[in-house]
């Protein structure tokens, strides 16, 4: 495969790993090619998640933040759930040429559409483990994705979610 991305860990992902992960079931892997050379200009991967919410506070800071974006006549059911059902965007990479032109936006866009249209499971929320660093936390940032917690401020990857209601209502 002739795709490179900035970074090494998608990089190594992408050569050395998502062919074993999707064949057995952990990672389901789409790319997005350019339609005049058929080249994979984009590679992201889709996996069954959940939103859990582990404390009370955390819990109740949640349910406010996720109240103006739900129909009143689910909210009491949404603040008995303690586990949230989601869908991951793993691993999306953009390949280096073809970064700050709006594909990573397109894929967002895609993913929020069809789990807010096509009822194919449950699925509440968009969730992401984004690398951490200035660039890619801004990009989920600006697509509206909130970090799930400040635990991981210091780790390799940011836990973010997006309501995909809050999406619904974008249209």
């Amino acid at each position: 495969m002739n795709f490179c991305h900035v970074l090494k860990e998608l990089d190594d992902f992408f050569h050395k790993e998502i062919y074993l992960c999707s064949k057995y079931h952990h990672v389901a892997a789409y790319c997005a090619k350019n339609k005049q050379d058929n080249e994979i200009i984009a590679i992201f991967t889709l996996s069954n998640d959940s939103v859990v919410i582990d404390n009370i506070e955390d819990k109740e800071d949640f349910v406010l933040e996720a109240k103006n974006k739900i129909s009143d006549e689910y909210i009491s059911t949404f603040e008995r759930q303690t586990s949230f059902p989601a869908i991951n965007i793993g691993h999306l990479g953009v390949h280096k040429d073809c970064q700050s032109k709006g594909i990573g936006q397109q894929i967002l866009d895609f993913v929020l559409y069809t789990f807010s249209n096509y009822n194919m499971s449950g699925c509440q929320f968009i969730t992401v483990d984004s690398l951490n660093n200035p660039r890619t936390n801004k990009f989920y940032l600006r697509n509206g994705f909130i970090n799930q917690t400040n635990n991981d401020i210091h780790d390799l990857t940011r836990r973010m979610y997006q309501l995909i209601q809050l999406f619904m209502t974008q249209e």
